[in-house]
């Protein structure tokens, strides 16, 4: 009996912790010699007949798909033609997409088997038993599905299992082929909170796996040297006596390498635990924080717990210690929310100077509070996954389009992370952040720049043109911003048309290097190398509106960011330019 659990990720850098946790479980506590359970992952960006020829190749007697907002049209679509060509092969789904309205999703694909509603470890290995063991599906709890009859039934929904009952699915040898992808752990589930548009709030039961297994795995990562792991608890300091003892393990194991990604609430931050993270290497743990919306009638609505003036006090502490990357989100088309109160909220977001801010949009989920008062919202949604809002009571079409235009040129211009120092002399200009971005978005749209894709240098070229007419007497300090921004991410030998002329002169260059090899007096640690090579990992650049003489270093970059070490270099005697 071959069971093949089948993992659709949205990119390839993810990897599926779910498939991982049925099999392992179900291994565990299924003892049979017939049973064979294999999991298969790809992403939504393959093609489908390559999904369907790999499937159909595996022939598998039980086909499982692990179903999520942005997979389940993709796996509707392949189990379909699946079906045709593997009558004989029973097909189930399992996951969020589909647990909240299983019988409709059974009579939507006859092909369908069953659905295994909510968490799926054991009611998975319970539809192992279905086959091996000849059990009646009608005694199993937590699943959906259709009789001898044909006709769809539903048992209760099952209970939850402890924490410490879940095998840690890694080891020596599958880690290494995860080498070049996010590794996912959790070590806790449940939510403690009722945010109204989140599944999490529907489960109450938090619990949490027992610290002395979470420091062995931990340890593990460390010595495999994982590159980054994601932990997937919904939110992960809700306990501090756990995230205190977590994060002081990772700092006092530190091996230099592995980064740790935590969903967390900033206004419950502590003073031990802030210690804690200002201390911490650069680069160790990055934080992603929901504030979701600064509206207090919208927090309210949406049964959201927090305290918007204890986030900003505790984000602005970490950014001052500038060792932690904080990725801070906002939610459009949330109830009273309309689009002169998403600007404030986005403005007092973006005064937190985030190295991330993400504008997300409504996703109505399936069992959630915001599903249940749709009607009451105003809220009209997409029909088909990830139902994301369209308008709202407060919120037009025209007013979420707008904003699908500011969050491109936010992803573009703010979250890529190298235009920095532009922005920064923007701010200058008492032009709010939300008024800035939308004027951007504007100018794109004017010039149907939004209908194609730009390279790196092209973005600059534009953003110029776009400075030049909001503010052309300062054409030639926004210009240098820009120069600036473009050479402390890239180590470009052939100059940028943006860039205009180059003012620093071959003869200079030739003695600069010389020079360097000789004293060390800017390019320390460059002992091995000789002066072409000291060269071709360096910049320098002359910004005559500002008067000064930059080298860039790409040798020493920022950790968080990977922007180049800078230094001026003084004029006089020796350095002559």
């Amino acid at each position: 009996m071959k069971i093949l659990l089948t993992a659709v990720n949205a990119k390839y850098i993810h990897s599926n912790l779910a498939v991982r946790n049925l099999k392992a479980y179900a291994k565990r506590h299924v003892v049979h010699a017939g049973l064979q359970i294999e999991f298969a992952e790809y992403t939504i960006n393959q093609h489908p007949d390559y999904i369907l020829t790999d499937l159909y190749r595996r022939h598998p007697d039980v086909l499982c798909f692990s179903c999520y907002i942005w997979n389940a049209a993709y796996i509707k679509n392949i189990l379909r033609e699946f079906k045709k060509l593997r009558p004989d092969t029973d097909i189930w789904l399992g996951g969020p997409e589909v647990s909240y309205d299983a019988c409709k999703v059974l009579c939507e694909l006859p092909q369908v088997k069953g659905v295994m509603k909510g968490e799926g470890e054991a009611v998975f290995a319970d539809v192992c038993r279905i086959y091996l063991e000849e059990i009646l599906p009608e005694t199993v709890e937590g699943i959906t599905f259709r009789n001898k009859a044909g006709e769809v039934t539903e048992t209760p929904w099952r209970g939850t299992i402890p924490m410490d009952e879940l095998p840690f699915v890694y080891n020596s040898k599958n880690i290494e082929k995860l080498r070049n992808k996010i590794i996912y752990y959790e070590t806790s589930r449940g939510c403690p909170f009722s945010c109204s548009y989140c599944l999490s709030s529907v489960d109450k039961r938090l619990r949490f796996r027992s610290l002395s297994l979470v420091r062995r795995e931990l340890q593990f990562f460390l010595d495999c040297g994982v590159t980054q792991v994601k932990f997937v608890d919904r939110t992960f300091n809700c306990r501090h006596d756990h995230a205190l003892e977590i994060w002081r393990y990772i700092a006092e194991h530190d091996n230099g390498i592995t980064n740790f990604h935590f969903e967390i609430s900033a206004d419950l931050l502590n003073e031990d635990e802030l210690i804690l993270l200002e201390s911490m290497r650069p680069g160790l743990v990055q934080l992603e924080i929901g504030v979701q919306s600064a509206n207090p009638d919208t927090i309210r609505e949406i049964h959201r717990s927090m305290n918007l003036e204890k986030i900003k006090e505790n984000v602005k502490r970490i950014w001052e210690r500038r060792n932690i990357h904080q990725h801070l989100d906002l939610i459009a088309g949330l109830p009273f929310e309309d689009i002169k109160s998403f600007a404030c909220s986005f403005n007092k977001v973006y005064a937190m100077k985030p190295d991330q801010l993400q504008l997300g949009f409504l996703k109505v989920l399936k069992g959630s509070y915001m599903e249940e008062n749709k009607k009451e919202y105003g809220l009209v949604y997409r029909d088909t996954p990830p139902y994301e809002v369209l308008y709202t009571k407060w919120l037009s079409y025209e007013d979420i389009s707008e904003l699908k235009g500011v969050e491109e040129m936010v992803e573009v211009y703010y979250n890529s992370g190298q235009f920095t120092h532009t922005l920064a002399a923007l701010e200058e200009k008492k032009l709010s952040p939300y008024r800035l971005y939308q004027k951007l978005w504007q100018y794109y749209d004017r010039h149907h720049y939004l209908e194609v894709e730009h390279k790196r240098s092209r973005r600059y070229e534009i953003f110029l043109d776009f400075l030049t007419e909001a503010f052309p007497e300062d054409r030639k300090y926004m210009q240098e911003q820009l120069i600036y921004d473009y050479y402390l991410r890239e180590n470009a030998k052939t100059r940028p048309e943006f860039a205009g002329p180059y003012y620093v002169g071959k003869e200079f260059l030739r003695k600069f290097y010389e020079k360097e090899k000789l004293k060390s007096r800017y390019l320390r640690g460059y002992e091995l190398y000789d002066k072409n090579q000291m060269r071709k990992m360096t910049h320098i650049e002359y910004f005559p509106v500002m008067g000064k003489l930059l080298l860039f270093d790409y040798k020493w970059r920022n950790p968080l960011n990977q922007e180049a070490r800078t230094c001026m270099i003084e004029k006089g005697d020796e350095y002559e330019f």
